[in-house]
């Protein structure tokens, strides 16, 4: 019985950690959140108790662990997205990569280890973040070109863009072959503001705009 407890004890306590985590995850409505670190939390404590207490003992424990690592990179591949030539979701994938290693410790009945690695994988989200964030006033200059259907909406694209607090530094405008206006920016941006997915955002906002490379 008390050798039953203990192993319900890590199941749930994995569970909670990887809950932590995940709140943390949809309220910065990210493509995994609370359930997806639930599930492989719990799911990577579950296959580490298995692979040490199942088969009658005998046997390699390290083998089904292995497999969890393994296991998770297809997970957290799911969550890259490459828009051109930049990549989202790393941060997201790297997050469940540390909740499938904070499962496993709970599952081996390391609690003490999965309770800091949760507070530390929390640390690096929100603290971190907040320290990215101050180093990122520091200004970047991008290089963008977009195609618009006239000079009009051309200039209106940049006058928004400067309400979004960037600034601008040259513009030049010139007729591509279907008779639309391509434009050639150069703006500056704090580090915070210069992210290739904050611009994909604002650009696919913007109707009758297609945006060519950001550089």
């Amino acid at each position: 019985m008390e050798f039953e407890f203990d192993i319900i004890a890590r199941l749930l306590l994995a569970a909670l950690f990887g809950a932590f985590i995940g709140v943390e995850r949809e309220y910065r409505a990210k493509e995994a959140g609370l359930r997806t670190h639930f599930l492989v939390c719990a799911g990577s404590a579950l296959f580490t108790i298995v692979s040490i207490c199942g088969f009658g003992g005998t046997g390699d424990p390290a083998r089904v662990a292995a497999q969890i690592v393994t296991g998770i990179g297809f997970i957290g591949a799911g969550t890259i997205v490459m828009q051109k030539r930049y990549i989202i979701g790393l941060t997201t994938a790297a997050g469940l990569w540390t909740t499938a290693a904070i499962g496993m410790a709970a599952g081996c009945g390391m609690l003490v280890v999965a309770g800091v690695g949760t507070v530390l994988t929390l640390a690096g989200f929100e603290l971190l973040r907040h320290i990215s964030h101050k180093i990122g006033h520091i200004k970047r200059q991008i290089e963008i070109v977009f195609i618009t259907t006239d000079s009009v909406s051309a200039r209106a694209v940049a006058e928004r863009l400067k309400s979004e607090k960037y600034d601008m530094r040259s513009y030049n405008s010139s007729r591509a072959l279907d008779g639309r206006i391509r434009v050639r920016l150069a703006i500056e941006a704090p580090e915070n503001l210069s992210d290739p997915a904050r611009l994909y955002e604002f650009f696919g906002e913007l109707p009758d705009t297609e945006l060519e490379t950001i550089e």
